[in-house]
């Protein structure tokens, strides 16, 4: 499965897919790192727009972006998120440490 990703400005846009399970988080977690290293990419976007479903899988790579950009002054935000994947980010926490927006571009023009 290919990554699809898309890079404006200083921000890396990931674009989740319709599900954010086991096997779709290993596989961006590797192209992530491949990219991160290359580019040294300091904001990421994970774009949910269509993604219906995310496991602890999908928790676990988010949390891990996060702990690693933070650590070198960057940051990672979450846009077009469903109703379902928004549970999971309030169940688990994990709106406390990752924006969470409309669109792309409420963050890219908005908060760094």
């Amino acid at each position: 499965m290919d990554m699809e990703y898309e890079m404006r400005g200083p921000y890396l846009i990931v674009h989740v897919g319709s599900e954010l399970d086991h096997h779709r988080a290993e596989c961006l977690k590797a192209g992530l790192h491949k990219i991160e290293r290359e580019r040294g990419i300091k904001y990421i976007i994970f774009d949910f727009n269509g993604t219906g479903f995310m496991d602890s899988s999908g928790v676990g790579l988010l949390i891990s972006r996060y702990r690693d950009l933070s650590m070198s002054g960057g940051n990672v935000y979450a846009s077009g998120v469903c109703p379902a994947v928004k549970k999971l980010f309030y169940v688990s926490g994990l709106h406390k440490i990752i924006g969470v927006y409309e669109k792309v571009e409420d963050i890219i023009y908005g908060e760094k």
